[in-house]
């Protein structure tokens, strides 16, 4: 696409998936798990950047990666897909890392090794460089963007979060990014019982987001519009059967963005955006999956 690029901030981790029979766990000393380990380079930033660089948008990246292997490693994946890499700040001792167990049918559990990223800053002038020119800035909520935000605002851009497991509309974590997104997406794995319904319309009182999404896995996305005062269900899709459920999150996210700036309609973009992450989970990695926007197009008008 000719527009100008996105840029997202977040994270980047290495991956390790392993496919399990079921859980609970079973304790065994040795397993030989054939093609059901995998190790790629993944996280929430890595993920958005991908999904929306698939889609056909021009996407400004700005993560912190570790001094190490696997920090080159990052740079070797971003540069074989064409991402750019100038801003990736190698500072970090380590680059972050996680394993997800998966079993059939999908269910995932995840296991996150920050490193020190959470206590790392961001350069600023990096930072303004990467951001120059971007319509949209995606700031995932991860800790290094917190003392970013202001410089989001001054350029006067939207931004798009994710905080994803939620219960709290004044969560002290997440409180900055909530009160800074104009796009503010969440999971329903944070409601304990909680109606969908009351905790968006919690937030939206509490933040006056224009736009809020609840990802509600198998039960498909919940939005609430402000500019038209009403809720949004889009149904899931699931136009292949689900290996791992891990990144569906990271690919509803990405695909109503790319949907909501391609058209303008939340609606549409939302209903888009469920079909997007159906496919997406019928493979094990979160990274893994995407369509190109003229496939997902596609999809949308074949026979159900």
């Amino acid at each position: 696409m000719s527009a100008a690029p996105i840029l997202v901030s977040g994270l980047i981790n290495i991956e390790t998936t392993l496919g399990i029979d079921h859980f609970p766990l079973d304790y065994f000393p040795v397993t030989y798990a054939f093609d059901r380990v995998a190790s790629t380079v993944s996280g929430v930033g890595y993920n958005v950047a991908k999904a929306l660089h698939t889609l056909g948008h021009d996407v400004a990246m700005a993560s912190l990666i570790g001094d190490d292997f696997h920090g080159q490693w990052v740079r070797q994946a971003m540069a074989a897909l064409g991402l750019a890499t100038e801003g990736l700040l190698a500072s970090l001792p380590a680059t972050p890392a996680s394993v997800i167990l998966y079993e059939p049918g999908g269910r995932r559990q995840i296991h996150v090794d920050l490193k020190t990223i959470q206590q790392s800053a961001y350069d600023e002038a990096r930072f303004a460089a990467q951001l120059a020119g971007c319509r949209l800035a995606v700031m995932c909520n991860i800790n290094y963007n917190r003392a970013l935000l202001p410089a989001v605002q001054a350029a006067g851009l939207p931004i798009a979060t994710d905080v994803h497991v939620l219960s709290d509309p004044d969560d002290a974590y997440n409180r900055d990014f909530m009160a800074a997104a104009d796009i503010l997406f969440l999971s329903d794995e944070g409601l304990h019982g909680r109606a969908p319904e009351e905790l968006i319309g919690a937030l939206q009182a509490r933040y006056h987001n224009p736009l809020i999404v609840m990802g509600q896995g198998s039960q498909g996305a919940l939005m609430y519009v402000a500019a038209d005062r009403q809720f949004h269900r889009s149904a899931a899709r699931s136009p292949r059967p689900v290996v791992n459920t891990i990144g569906a999150g990271d690919a509803l996210f990405s695909a109503f963005l790319h949907g909501y700036l391609t058209h303008g309609n939340p609606y549409q973009a939302l209903d888009q955006a469920c079909l997007f992450a159906g496919w997406k989970v019928g493979v094990a990695g979160a990274a893994d999956g995407f369509l190109p926007a003229g496939e997902l197009a596609r999809l949308a008008w074949a026979p159900s």
